[in-house]
C-alpha cells in the first residue's frame, strides 16, 4: 500500500513538473535544430559547449552589472528557488555555487531558454538529470530575464 502511495505521488510530482506543450514565442529560435534530430553524439553541429539553443555569443563584462543581478535575484526568487539552492548544496536541482565556473553563459542561457532540448541532446545536461532525477520544468524565461539570471549567478559566484 506504502508503495502504491508513494508511485502515486511520484507520478503527480512528475506530472506536475512537466512541460504542458505551450511555447513561448519569443523564446522560439530560428537558429536551433530541429527536434526530430538525433542525440548530440550523431549530431555534429551539436556544441556541448555552447549548449542547444539560440545563444552563441553573450558579452559578459569583467565586472558585475548590479542592475541586472538584482533583476536576476527577482527571477530567482519567483522562479528558481523552490529547486535550487546559492550554496553547492543539491535541493530538487543542483545548487548553484560555482555554476558560471562551470558552464559558459551560452550554455546557462541556452538551458534556461531551450530545457527540453538540452535535457534531450546535451550530455552536461544530461548528466545533471540522471543526478537530481526530475527534468527542470520550462520556466518560459524571456532572453533578458536569462542574462539577468546569469549575472545573478555571477555576484553570487562572487563577481565584483
Amino acid at each position: 500500500m506504502k508503495k502504491l502511495i508513494f508511485l502515486s505521488l511520484f507520478s503527480a510530482i512528475l506530472l506536475a513538473c512537466s512541460n504542458s506543450g505551450e511555447k513561448n514565442e519569443s523564446n522560439v529560435s530560428t537558429s536551433t535544430t530541429a527536434s526530430t534530430e538525433s542525440t548530440s553524439s550523431s549530431n555534429p553541429s551539436y556544441d556541448p559547449n555552447r549548449g542547444e539553443g539560440k545563444f552563441t555569443h553573450v558579452d559578459v563584462s569583467p565586472t558585475l552589472d548590479a542592475a541586472m543581478a538584482d533583476a536576476g535575484n527577482k527571477v530567482y526568487t519567483v522562479k528558481c528557488s523552490a529547486c535550487h539552492k546559492l550554496t553547492d548544496e543539491k535541493l530538487v536541482g543542483p545548487g548553484w555555487k560555482g555554476v558560471t565556473q562551470r558552464h559558459t553563459a551560452e550554455w546557462i542561457m541556452n538551458f534556461v531558454t531551450n530545457t527540453d532540448d538540452m535535457l534531450t541532446k546535451d550530455p552536461k545536461a544530461q548528466a545533471m538529470l540522471e543526478i537530481c532525477l526530475v527534468r527542470m520544468p520550462n520556466q518560459h524565461l524571456t532572453d533578458q530575464e536569462a542574462r539577468d539570471v546569469y549575472e545573478f549567478m555571477r555576484k553570487n559566484d562572487g563577481v565584483k
